[in-house]
């Protein structure tokens, strides 16, 4: 139980050092937004909600994975440890996710009554992991294939 608790308190760490760096990105771009910390599936969680933040996010969430890039780099720098922290802007990574989502279920269906695998276009790790989890969930299976940036999943009949 301790170890688990330490678990946390690590991630807990991890988010307080990347809101300070944040906050401090922030500043510079002389830029408002409100900043929550959490815990989810066993990462840091920030969000940043408010004032006008959708160049933040960049077309097809580019600018938002540099920032969260640079944040995982300023946490590492801070506790020498590798950080996996998930960073969302203005709600981008909860819409693509429920989208993501629903189209994992779409092609799970197809999948089950062709009875074929099926390809899906290149996608980040993020969206893969969505991909893969929500596969997983309708009783299929899934693999990733390819090299960054053209890694795509691969949906398997059961």
């Amino acid at each position: 139980m301790s170890e688990e608790k330490t678990a946390v308190q690590r991630l807990e760490e991890e988010g307080d050092i990347a809101a300070d760096y944040l906050e401090g990105l922030l500043d510079i771009a002389d830029l408002d937004g409100d900043i929550e910390i959490g815990v989810e599936n066993e990462r840091a969680a920030l969000v940043i909600e408010g004032g006008d933040l959708a160049h933040l996010v960049g077309k097809n969430g580019e600018v938002l994975e540099a920032i969260q890039e640079l944040t995982r780099l300023a946490v590492q720098t801070t506790t020498g440890e590798r950080s996996r922290l998930m960073l969302d802007i203005e709600g981008y990574r909860a819409d693509k996710r429920s989208a993501l989502t629903k189209l994992a279920e779409e092609i799970a269906d197809e999948v089950k009554s062709k009875g074929k695998p099926i390809k899906l276009s290149p996608m980040n790790a993020f969206e893969r992991k969505v991909i893969h989890d929500t596969i997983q969930k309708t009783g299929l299976s899934s693999e990733s294939e390819g090299e960054d940036p053209d890694r795509c999943v691969v949906v398997m009949p059961a």
